[in-house]
């Protein structure tokens, strides 16, 4: 279906959507479900409303970075497959999959969601490593907070892999009762800006007529972890204020999907 994009435009400023929401509601179902594989230590399906987001996490022993010896280390990767939208092709990961992943990675990465301290096993020789892979079912629109959403959910349903403690060599198809050192719990809200006003949750054809966006990552104590700024319109120092105070109000309602999916 084409979408008149002067219509958009033009609800917007009427406080209006095309698909009857409120300038600030979320699509409905929210839905979070964990462990949907059973060969990654966590894993997660986010689905808001059309928008649906799988999340793995797998946990490897490596050797540390030489400048965070007694650290483990958190590796985010992306990939937006064509079953998900037409607009998306086979092969190396483009422009829009590479900021995903980077815009995911610096919300946790930026929180201290994981303490990275805990994660090592002997400095500077052995170390716990968090891998997330993030692979869209159905891009819909806002894949920014349903990745988000989907990777915080996946590490907090991890478990870690039983260790042989004399080979040290690890058994992936055993898990232990020992969860990841989760510190804080950051979540993202992306607000688009449409003909002056903003949009909370943006549908894919909301997104292509957007002025400018703002992901705001931040953590149940409003501590702001990562903001991602996209479009090529520009954004006031009291635009941004607005959007900040609108983002701590939504996360809370993620926060409580999340918790009550997983507590």
């Amino acid at each position: 279906m084409i979408i008149n994009q002067e219509t958009i435009k033009t609800l917007a400023s009427q406080g209006k959507r095309l698909d009857g929401r409120g300038l600030h509601e979320y699509r409905q179902p929210i839905t979070i479900e964990t462990g949907i594989s059973w060969t990654a230590e966590g894993s997660c399906r986010v689905q808001i409303g059309e928008t649906v987001v799988l999340a793995g996490v797998k946990l490897a022993i490596e050797k540390p970075y030489p400048d965070t010896a007694d650290e483990g280390g958190i590796m985010i990767n992306a990939e937006l497959t064509p079953l998900s939208s037409p607009e998306y092709e086979p092969g190396p990961p483009g422009i829009k999959a590479i900021e995903l992943a980077r815009v995911t990675d610096r919300g946790i990465r930026e929180a201290k969601a994981i303490d990275l301290k805990k994660l090592c096993i002997t400095p500077g020789e052995k170390a716990w490593f968090v891998i997330i892979d993030i692979i869209t079912l159905n891009d819909a629109g806002n894949l920014f907070d349903a990745a988000g959403l989907a990777a915080l959910a996946a590490l907090k349903s991890a478990r870690f892999p039983v260790v042989d403690p004399k080979t040290g060599v690890i058994d992936y198809k055993k898990k232990t009762d020992v969860s990841l050192p989760l510190a804080k719990e950051p979540i993202p809200i992306t607000i688009s800006k449409i003909n002056g006003q903003f949009i909370v949750d943006p549908t894919a054809e909301e997104e292509k007529v957007a002025e400018a966006r703002l992901t705001i990552s931040s953590d149940a104590k409003n501590v702001l972890s990562a903001l991602q700024k996209g479009g090529e319109g520009p954004l006031s120092t009291h635009d941004i204020d607005v959007m900040v105070d609108l983002a701590f109000e939504k996360a809370k309602l993620l926060r409580e999907v999340l918790r009550k999916n997983i507590p």
